[in-house]
């Protein structure tokens, strides 16, 4: 029972990701009806949002510090953030350490701008074009973005630590009834799957409760009878592209504690988010959360060590088995709109 829940919470982990990802693949899809290959571009740029945050706010100066002797007695120079004279030590090594949060800020107006330029300067020209070209022109963007982020960063992971205060594990099998130790789980995984249900939730109520939102829904179902309204479209879907780009980047932030940047993160997550899209529903939001959930808890599933050494290889493919046999059965898969995908 022990094994079962802690698979299912690393489930909700990997589960977490996908839906967010998918989530603004979707809301991409559905509005502008274009297949964004380059979305796992944007989860990258907002994990590398938080290895930048990180850097400038760790850029030091140097000092001479009389109270501190090299092993010939003369005093050390030290590197001093510059935080620490703006703030104080204290509160400047806080605002060091508490650098991933705090990129959400940093993050959500550059991914809004890197969003909006790129539907307006690329995409839009694309909208009437086959979904083979818009594959390709969006794969190639994301093959440059991802070259970009290699040349400045270089092509090693960079460990991004989540705050001092969430470094530790969480005891479910004592919250559960189990032994103490039994079942530990690291808190900013918990964090991570508690800001994914924030966000996921927060978009739902964007698109439910707001005005724009509902404009947003009815222009999804039918563009032209709302274009006939008065109602620019056009304009409320290109935020909506920004909107989906500040998603998929808040993702990436708050996961690189969890996978350490890397130039190549965005492509290890695309395809995996792509399947997720397809069985929950292509243009069906519902269907890409329960999508994502359900595919992370299969994934995480299908890694332990019983189920491998059965079915040597499983963990590697079974989301693609899965999606086969949803589509075989059910062409518009799990949620989507009848007619989708069934001609």
């Amino acid at each position: 029972m022990d094994a079962i829940i802690l698979q299912i919470l690393n489930g909700l982990d990997k589960g977490s990701a996908y839906a967010l990802i998918a989530l603004g693949l979707t809301l991409i899809f559905g509005t502008l009806g274009v297949v964004n290959f380059a979305h796992g571009a944007l989860f990258m740029i907002g994990a590398f949002c938080a290895v930048t945050l990180s850097r400038i706010l760790s850029m030091s100066y140097t000092v001479v510090d009389e109270t501190r002797t090299d092993f010939l007695g003369n005093p050390m120079q030290v590197d001093v953030p510059y935080v620490y004279g703006i703030f104080g030590e204290s509160a400047g090594q806080t605002i060091i350490d508490w650098a991933v949060p705090l990129a959400i800020l940093f993050a959500i107006p550059i991914m809004i701008l890197i969003g909006v330029a790129m539907e307006r300067g690329l995409i839009k020209h694309f909208y009437k074009r086959p979904h083979a070209d818009q594959i390709l022109v969006t794969f190639g963007l994301a093959i440059v973005l991802q070259e970009i982020i290699k040349y400045y960063f270089g092509a090693n992971p960079i460990p991004t630590p989540a705050p001092p205060a969430f470094t530790g594990s969480f005891d479910f099998g004592v919250l559960l009834g189990f032994d103490a130790n039994t079942i530990l789980y690291p808190y900013w995984r918990l964090v991570y799957f508690i800001f994914a249900a924030i966000i996921i939730g927060a978009v739902f109520a964007f698109l439910q409760f707001t005005t724009f939102g509902m404009v947003v829904r009815a222009g999804m179902a039918d563009r032209e009878t709302v274009g006939l309204l008065g109602i620019n479209i056009d304009k409320r879907f290109t935020i909506m592209f920004g909107l989906a780009a500040a998603v998929a980047g808040l993702a990436g932030v708050m996961y690189g504690p969890i996978y350490s940047p890397n130039y190549h993160m965005g492509m290890d997550f695309l395809v995996l988010s792509f399947v997720v899209v397809v069985v929950g529903g292509m243009g069906s939001l519902p269907g890409a959360v329960a999508a994502g959930f359900l595919l992370g808890i299969l994934e995480s599933f299908a890694s332990m060590r019983e189920v491998i050494n059965i079915i040597p290889g499983i963990n590697q493919i079974i989301i693609y088995l899965v999606a086969i046999i949803i589509l075989l059965a059910r062409p518009r898969g799990l949620m989507g709109r009848k007619g989708v995908m069934e001609d």
